[in-house]
């Protein structure tokens, strides 16, 4: 099969022959229609991430955001069928620990990420294991571009906005980065009824924030966020959401919060950070502010997002910037380094 390859850090991928993976009884194997290009895979690209063991054997093939259809089925799967068209959740479990026991497989005690586990999407076939626990079967009425397009950044805004943060009609929501997944929370939470401030340090992001909802933006080049959140919602955003995981930003959130005011972390840091950033305990304990993680969303919640994209409620299609063919993702991958990127960049040319 194609795949473009990671034979080293920061270097261009490499598209070429692989062997085809196989699949384990309790497996799938997915012939890949479509993948997102995420700043995950940039983080694993570019070692970002081995200060906490991040480090796949090389080479590898990444890309955690894939769709596709059903080509073969271990002997132990029972649930998914030969020719289905799938979402593969990158938050996925083994289905036996605790956590997925009680219903919370994304915080799986053996995480499974596709393309950091095992080889992704950015290749033509993908091995998932424990398919009956980590696939949702796709409506016919959903595009595999669209689809691509919530395998990790928007299903993880809708668990974090939805799930975590219980964003209600009428609240202030502020959303600090508006890379793909601070874009996902923008209409997400415009679609529940809430008011969404976008802060970001592009003008073309805030723009694309705008046509997705935002009722203001906020340019943390020329303003300061805190006091320009603080006036325009006469006191302080309800849910605020670190969407990009550096200091500033996660300050910023917290900073920005009314009393009781729900801070929710979406973004990773980096190396800069290496998981640690200092944040105003104090303010937090004196205005009673809550501080929510969220990681990535269950298979079974799901059901719940499709059904608002088919209602129209939500359209994660309209966050896709850019389709490209494999030969493409190193320039893309490039671009992260600046944030040079805009929405949700797709592959779904595999030839």
């Amino acid at each position: 099969m194609k795949a473009a390859v990671m034979e080293a850090v920061r270097q261009p991928l490499v598209v070429r022959d692989v062997a085809q993976p196989t699949v384990a009884p309790h497996g799938a194997l997915i012939r890949v229609a479509a993948n997102g290009v995420c700043r995950s895979d940039w983080h694993v690209w570019a070692g970002d991430w081995t200060w906490f063991g991040m480090r796949p054997p090389l080479p590898h093939v990444l890309g955690h955001e894939l769709c596709g259809v059903i080509e073969e089925v271990g002997s132990e799967v029972k649930r998914i069928r030969r020719g289905e068209r799938v979402i593969v959740p990158f938050s996925q479990g083994e289905g036996t620990c605790e956590w997925c026991r009680s219903g919370h497989p994304n915080i799986c005690d053996t995480p499974l990420t596709p393309g950091f586990a095992y080889w992704g999407g950015f290749g033509r076939y993908v091995a998932v294991p424990y398919a009956d626990v980590n696939l949702v079967t796709l409506p016919e009425s959903i595009d595999f571009v669209d689809a691509a397009s919530m395998g990790c950044r928007f299903m993880t805004s809708f668990h974090g906005v939805v799930d975590r943060a219980q964003v209600q009609a009428g609240e202030w929501v502020a959303v600090h980065g508006c890379g793909g997944v601070g874009l996902s929370a923008v209409q997400i939470a415009t679609a529940l009824g809430a008011n969404v401030i976008a802060v970001d340090v592009g003008a073309e992001k805030l723009e694309f924030a705008r046509r997705l909802g935002a009722v203001a933006t906020i340019d943390a080049r020329t303003e300061k966020p805190v006091k320009a959140i603080r006036e325009l919602t006469k006191g302080g955003a309800h849910v605020s959401i670190d969407a990009l995981g550096v200091a500033e930003t996660c300050r910023n959130s917290v900073g920005c919060l009314r009393k009781r005011g729900r801070h929710l972390q979406v973004g990773m840091t980096s190396a800069a950070e290496k998981g640690e950033i200092a944040l105003p305990i104090d303010l937090i304990v004196l205005k009673e502010i809550s501080v929510l993680g969220t990681s990535g969303m269950q298979a079974p919640r799901f059901d719940a997002m499709l059904r608002m994209v088919q209602a129209g409620r939500l359209t994660p299609g309209k966050l896709v910037t850019r389709r490209i063919g494999l030969a493409e993702v190193s320039d893309v991958l490039t671009a992260m380094d600046q944030y040079g990127t805009i929405g949700v960049t797709v592959i779904d040319n595999y030839e």
